[in-house]
This record gives C-alpha cells, structure tokens and sequence, in this order.
C-alpha cells in the first residue's frame, strides 16, 4: 500500500469521521475541503460523500465548498486508483465503485479482480471448513444424544412403551449418523479442492507483482 496514503489517512481520518458522523460550525468553518476530498478520493468513495459533509455543516448555515472538495478528491482518487491499491481492496472482500477515471480503471480493474479472486479462494475455503466443523459439532451432540438414550433403554426404570420410543429414536439418530458422515466426507474432499485451488493461485501470485 502506498506509504502516503497511509499517511494521509491517519492526518485526515478525523476530518472524515466527524464530517460523516456531525461536524460543529467551527469545524466546518475550519474544514479543509481539499483535504477531506483528498481522503474521500483515497478511500475510493463516491462524489456522493460529499453530499454528506454537505448536509453537517447546512445544519450550521455554513456552505461546503465543492470546489475545494472535488479538486482534492480528483488528486486522492490518483493514488487510489492504483494497480496496488486495486489488489489490496479486491483481496479484502472490498467493492468497487466505479470511480477511476477511463485511463487509470483497467490497471486498477485487472489488478483488483487477481485479488478478489484470491478472496474468494480463500473464502470458499474458510466456508468449507466453517461447514466442517459445524457438521462435526452436529455429529457428536448426535452421538451424545445415542449415548444418553442407549443408556435409558437399559434401565430398569424405563417401561416398555418408553423403550419403544427410544428405539425409534435411536433408529432416527443413527440414520442422522450417516447423513452427517457422508455430508462431513463430502465437505472434506470440497476443502481439499478449494486448498488445492488456493494453493495453485498463490504459487503463481508472485508473478503479478502487487
């Protein structure tokens, strides 16, 4: 990531969140609008942030200025709109708004779907084994529950109409064995895929460059 954007992130942060989230008169008297459009830009975000810091400060009869807004926007979407800065938000998970201009968008584009294609290796991945073990915690309140009620089909205080509901219950439990086996088998060789998938791009990864 870009070593400025950082910086200008962390100076220009707290003009942004308080422009979001209500800003006082004297901020917004004080407000550098070409800094505020520059971290807007930097950020990725639409035009339509300004509207935004717009409506906060009309709340103190105080007018924005757009101009300043927009010129500074224009120069943060430059270091936005970078292969880098594409990749690292496609890896992410993070949305695209459209806001490169036509001669910076198709680095920025091609460099942000590698990434998003790595997120969503990764993902598939995550969600199998998330699927694993939900499965696996499944299987053994199942095998619990075939303990608890063998355990009452022995017992002498069980009647003979309990133990035949048990039965049935155990008949259930242990077909509910299978399914989750076979499903928990299934989930194991979709991760293993999705690994392997996973794998293959990351080996060849370096050879983008971001």
């Amino acid at each position: 990531m870009n070593a400025k954007w950082k910086v200008g992130g962390l100076v220009l942060a707290l003009l942004v969140i308080t422009g979001c989230a209500g800003m006082s008169d004297e901020e917004c008297m004080a407000t550098d609008w070409s800094a505020v459009g520059y971290e807007d830009g930097a950020r990725g975000y639409t035009a339509e942030s300004f509207s935004r810091h717009r409506k906060a400060c009309a709340k103190h009869g105080i007018t924005a200025d757009f101009g300043a807004y927009q010129a500074g926007r224009e120069r943060g979407l430059v270091e936005y709109c970078q292969p880098g800065r594409g990749y690292d938000v496609g890896v992410s998970g993070g949305r695209y708004y459209g806001v490169c201009s036509v001669d910076l968008e198709p680095d920025f584009l091609d460099a942000y779907n590698e990434g998003y294609h790595l997120f969503t290796l990764r993902s598939n991945v995550n969600r199998a084994n998330s699927g694993i073990y939900a499965k696996e915690q499944e299987l053994e309140n199942v095998h619990n529950s075939i303990r608890s009620k063998e355990a009452a089909l022995i017992s002498p205080e069980t009647t003979m109409e309990e133990r035949i509901l048990l039965l049935a219950d155990l008949k259930d439990l242990s077909e509910r064995t299978g399914q989750l086996e076979a499903e928990i088998q299934v989930l194991y060789e979709e991760r293993a895929r999705h690994q392997a998938e996973l794998d293959n791009y990351q080996a060849n990864a370096v050879d983008y460059g971001y």
